[in-house]
């Protein structure tokens, strides 16, 4: 399936000049990988939530979304720091 239009994308890792993208396509996520130079350089970190414009599967427009991605990681850590609270053991006086 070729991909066209416009989607929300997550940087989820560089290798080399590419880029490796999620795609939220119809509720699927899809990988979608690019030349590095198709990533706006404020968005070249992980994590980084993009609005992609494709046409035939390749991306003709990419726009960093800077509150998109502070809330992403702020949920994320949010997610961490409850996931790394030690929980109470039977014998911890309350």
């Amino acid at each position: 399936m070729t991909l066209d239009g416009e989607y929300r994308a997550v940087l989820d890792r560089i290798e080399d000049d590419l880029a490796v993208l999620e795609l939220d396509v119809d509720g699927d996520l899809q990988e979608l990988v690019v030349n590095i130079g198709h990533i706006p350089p404020a968005a070249r970190e992980p994590d980084a939530v993009l609005e992609v414009t494709l046409s035939g599967g390749q991306i003709v427009d990419a726009t960093f979304e800077r509150r998109a991605t502070r809330r992403r990681r702020q949920h994320s850590q949010r997610r961490f720091d409850r996931l790394s609270r030690r929980p109470p053991r039977d014998d911890d006086e309350e």
